[in-house]
């Protein structure tokens, strides 16, 4: 399935095909480059993300149709490597009318605005193409910079959650729409 990239000034949010994944997984990282037309980081991925792009395999698996709403590689659009810089998407497709953004930039590339302006080309594409207007986050309590972007946002908190793999997370929620949108 292919699905367009999202366009932003510095990035273009590519989605994370079932094909890349398998590539990836199966220990050939240059096949997997092909597929997704970008580079990858050195030693990704960690066993963390192993396990979080095994779900969204096991997801598209299941059904491939939502393959739109999941990850997709962050990469520097202008850099003529087109090197991935990080990761964004929803967690699946949308649940009474919300979509969950996830999204991780590496270590390198911290602090510079890519995952404040990721988030925007994510929800103006899912506002604009899709019509989705709610969008939720959940944080770990520890995690500063990404507690400090979802205020920048707007996101007002909704609750906790314990996740079984993350632990304790604040849940935010934000109503997006043309009037007031970050």
């Amino acid at each position: 399935m292919r699905v367009p990239p999202i366009t932003t000034s510095r990035l273009e949010l590519v989605s994370i095909s079932a094909s890349f994944i398998e590539a990836l997984l199966g220990g050939r990282p240059f096949i997997a480059e092909g597929i997704g037309g970008f580079g990858l980081p050195r030693g990704w991925p960690d066993e963390h993300d192993r396990r979080f792009l095994e779900t969204r395999l096991e997801q598209m698996r299941e059904d491939p149709g939502v393959q739109v709403w999941l990850a997709r590689a962050m990469v520097q659009r202008r850099d003529p490597l087109k090197p991935m810089i990080g990761h964004i998407g929803f967690h699946g497709p949308p649940r009474e009318g919300a979509l969950e953004v996830g999204y991780t930039v590496f270590e390198p590339y911290r602090r510079r605005g890519y995952a404040q302006e990721a988030i925007r080309g994510l929800m103006v594409w899912a506002f604009n193409e899709q019509g989705i207007s709610r969008f939720i986050v959940s944080i770990s309590p520890d995690n500063a910079p990404s507690l400090a972007l979802a205020d920048k946002f707007g996101f007002k908190r909704a609750g906790e959650q314990v996740d079984p793999e993350d632990g304790l997370e604040y849940v935010f929620e934000l109503q997006y729409g043309p009037e007031g949108s970050p």
